[in-house]
């Protein structure tokens, strides 16, 4: 492999399109706000922007977690390799590349509405923001849940001009069911986390790391259950909630005995979680509509 591409695949893996796990936790709740908002029928422009944009960002935040992270990232074993840590990348190419597609991140925004690009100026500020509350607090996942959901909000302010009360459902379900998800995949790195001083949920919470854990998905199934009562949903949409119920359980069966694998195949789990809600709740719009 030339210099040349072998630059391109550390830019590649610094973006972590190598490993879409990221992307699609952040579509799902995403389209599924689109689908509430638009009440089945999300406007074709709005959805190939917003869909793109989730790339983009979910490229831009990992970028900066590791721009943060990059003289711990070489003492944890599962992040040694990253190519920040390994240098791979320089400080200056990561920040540049966070600069570009942060610019076309919201030069896609301002193709939709004032409210959207307001929006989209929180977002970006809480995405610079995440990474360094590993520093601050014991408590990264749940400020990482505002981040994760922040695509919901614009996704209804992009369809309807405005962010219901009823937005604000679908809002608190995917901030529950991300720190749920986050604290598992925190569990696999707490050992390394421990040594290095990296804060986090998985810590917090010690031995009761499975109950809180569980907690937090019911919180979240409580939510989705009001989002879709909210959106008059069905019996379809009840069936991928029920779905959802399957996964979690799933889940606390892979965390039962705290290895670091079975920890991380919990979170890796939750993709299929979130797919099959969004698509429970698209077979619901799209029966409703025969």
């Amino acid at each position: 492999m030339s210099k040349m591409a072998q630059k391109w695949d550390a830019y590649y893996r610094l973006m972590r399109l190598d490993r879409p796990i990221g992307t699609m936790l952040l579509l799902w709740p995403c389209l599924m706000a689109l689908l509430l908002a638009a009440d089945g029928m999300p406007d074709l422009r709005v959805l190939i922007i917003f869909i793109i944009g989730v790339v983009v960002m979910r490229a831009c935040g990992c970028i900066i977690n590791d721009y943060a992270d990059r003289k711990l990232d070489s003492h944890v074993a599962r992040t040694r390799s990253r190519p920040l840590a390994s240098g791979e990348v320089t400080v200056a190419e990561a920040l540049t590349l966070f600069v570009v597609l942060g610019l076309f991140a919201f030069s896609l925004v301002l193709l939709l509405n004032p409210l959207v690009v307001q929006l989209s100026v929180v977002g970006i500020i809480l995405t610079i923001i995440y990474p360094f509350t590993k520093r601050w607090t014991n408590m990264p996942q749940m400020f990482l849940g505002v981040v994760w959901s922040w695509s919901i909000p614009m996704a209804y302010a992009a369809q309807t001009g405005e962010v219901p009360a009823s937005a604000w459902w679908l809002f608190a379900a995917n901030w529950f069911w991300t720190v749920a998800y986050d604290t598992m995949y925190a569990m696999v790195d707490r050992d390394d986390d421990l040594k290095v001083g990296i804060k986090s949920t998985a810590i917090l919470f010690g031995r009761f790391d499975r109950e809180i854990i569980g907690a937090f998905q019911l919180a979240a199934l409580g939510c989705f259950i009001a989002a879709g009562w909210s959106g008059d949903r069905g019996l379809l949409y009840g069936l991928g909630v029920l779905t959802f119920v399957g996964f979690s359980a799933y889940q606390q069966r892979l965390i039962y005995g705290r290895e670091r694998s079975d920890c991380f195949k919990a979170f890796l789990n939750n993709n299929w979680a979130g797919l099959s809600l969004f698509l429970a709740l698209g077979a619901d719009y799209a029966f409703a509509a025969l």
